[in-house]
């Protein structure tokens, strides 16, 4: 028996996604990485450079193969640094969550403590986040259904010894209005917890991340699997409280006032979190503004919503600062970071919950065999380490390339006003959003347009004819994302800018028959 490689006639792995790929010229097979340039091999065997804009949908923020972080894998590797050492002390993981809680506190401005919870990647962060949410929201309710219980018992006794009654207008009895409160309560407490969510969120794939994504495609086929969210729209202030209002429920409690037993109305935290991306991602790389980012805070602190900010795709400098919140002044009871901190090489991701709301029992109830392991936190630390450097010169770099790139984006936009809609985002995290083409006249273009694979087809053009490599964001595909590493080059600028000129020019003044699905 043998379990070498061969030459396989049949495609088993995701076979279906490789036929879409195909169709739009996406299927190339890149042999080697480095810098913002990934290499395929034309039929004579060489090696084809192109530039890579996709960065691994962020989590390159230092580029393909970082000879630093790959210099300091192989020397793990070569000392055996032990990947499997469940259930013992991790004092590298301990260092990872000490140097993050120190850069979050300075980006914070204050002395605020979070302990750490380690996955393998940034949906299972997330995971990881909803899931402490739960138990720390289950925990709490329990701790008032004993409480409602207890005054129960209370009012019983009063009720019993003669010193309280209650009034007709209340129940015919006391054992009618006790098996009253109980039903209802019963009733309220077997309601499905709920989350909100921005519209256009994405925050993973996994049974419990997809109901947080707005994507209707990945989230209705499992919609019943876990709980649900309200999705809020980002342009309507008073929206949330709205939604928050709409929802709210009590459970009943008993109280005796002047000798008179009544009913009281407590709240119920049926609300588990309002999760949340500063900017956008699969949405099509929109932030979020100061304004609807403040109404998030003032009205989840007045409500006891905790706030989880997924950075895993916004965090580890992209954007110019470390989390991209800090460009709000958004501050989460719960982060989540992933992509990026792996250095492009290890699967690296953790969610940090502030200490005052941390339930020390979820360290048994959530594991992962291969989280906090010593090669994932120890590449963290690098990667950390590099990021830290002269006092942080990757985030001034990240602003500083983030805002040149900026500038081409929109000076194509400029001159392309019918052909691209908008340019945004911020830092090393960008998009242009085309005009929807699915009414041209020309039947070429308005296939391609109503395909629902517009931005992946314009994407392959780009491949084919200019060796350059972008996607767009999958829940807005007139949307091309340009996500590179802080190592982006004014002549890897102009090149994209000359591809998207080219496509512009193909989009405005012919068919489109170029950016159609290869034969």
């Amino acid at each position: 028996m043998t379990a070498e490689p061969t030459t396989a006639t049949t495609e088993y792995a995701e076979p279906f996604l490789l036929g879409v790929l195909a169709s739009g010229g996406l299927d190339a097979e890149y042999v080697r990485g480095e810098g913002n340039t990934l290499y395929l091999r034309d039929e004579d065997g060489r090696e084809i450079p192109v530039l890579d804009y996709v960065g691994g949908y962020g989590s390159l923020m230092l580029g393909h193969n970082h000879p630093g972080i790959n210099a300091y894998a192989k020397e793990l590797l070569d000392a055996q640094t032990p990947v499997h050492a469940q259930f013992s002390r991790h004092p590298y993981a301990n260092d990872v969550a000490e140097v993050l809680n120190r850069i979050i506190q300075r980006e914070r401005g204050d002395d605020e403590q979070y302990y750490a919870i380690f996955a393998n990647s940034g949906a299972e962060a997330v995971e990881a986040a909803i899931k402490h949410a739960e138990l720390d929201r289950g925990l709490r309710l329990t701790a008032l259904s004993d409480e409602i219980a207890a005054h129960l018992a209370d009012v019983r006794g009063q009720v019993e010894a003669g010193v309280a009654s209650v009034p007709a207008a209340v129940a015919e009895s006391f054992e009618d209005l006790v098996t009253d409160v109980l039903a209802r309560n019963e009733a309220q407490r077997g309601r499905s917890p709920l989350f909100l969510v921005p519209e256009g969120g994405f925050h993973g794939k996994l049974a419990g991340s997809v109901q947080l994504t707005h994507n209707e495609g990945y989230r209705l086929p499992f919609k019943a699997l876990a709980a649900q969210s309200r999705f809020v729209p980002r342009d309507r202030p008073g929206t949330i409280r709205k939604i928050i209002d709409e929802e709210r429920a009590h459970l009943l409690d008993l109280v005796v006032e002047g000798g008179q037993v009544q009913v009281v109305e407590r709240d119920f935290p049926l609300f588990v979190a309002f999760v949340l991306e500063p900017v956008l991602g699969e949405g099509g790389i929109h932030e979020l503004s100061r304004e609807f980012a403040d109404e998030i805070q003032e009205v989840c602190a007045e409500t006891g919503i905790p706030i989880v900010i997924d950075e895993v795709q916004t965090g580890m400098g992209r954007t110019g600062s470390f989390l991209a919140a800090t460009h709000l002044g958004l501050r989460g009871d719960y982060y989540t970071l992933a992509k990026s901190l792996g250095g492009g090489i290890a699967k690296a991701a953790v969610m940090l919950v502030r200490k005052p709301l941390y339930r020390g029992q979820f360290e048994l109830a959530h594991s992962s065999t291969f989280a906090k392991d010593s090669f994932s936190c120890l590449i963290a630390l690098k990667v950390l380490e590099l990021m830290e450097a002269d006092d942080g010169e990757v985030y001034r770099r990240a602003a500083e390339r983030g805002e040149r790139l900026l500038a081409m984006l929109r000076s194509v936009r400029d001159d392309f006003p019918e052909t691209v809609k908008d340019v945004r985002g911020r830092g090393l995290m960008l998009g242009l959003e085309f005009h929807d083409q699915s009414g041209s006249s020309a039947e070429p273009l308005k296939s391609v347009a109503q395909s629902g694979f517009f931005g992946y087809f314009v994407a392959g053009h780009m491949l084919r004819a200019h060796r350059i490599r972008t996607f767009p964001t999958s829940s807005a595909v007139n949307t091309l994302r340009f996500e590179p590493s802080v190592y982006l080059t004014d002549e890897e600028i102009g090149r994209l800018e000359e591809a998207l000129r080219d496509v512009c020019v193909i989009i405005r003044d012919t068919d489109g028959a170029s950016l159609a699905p290869i034969a």
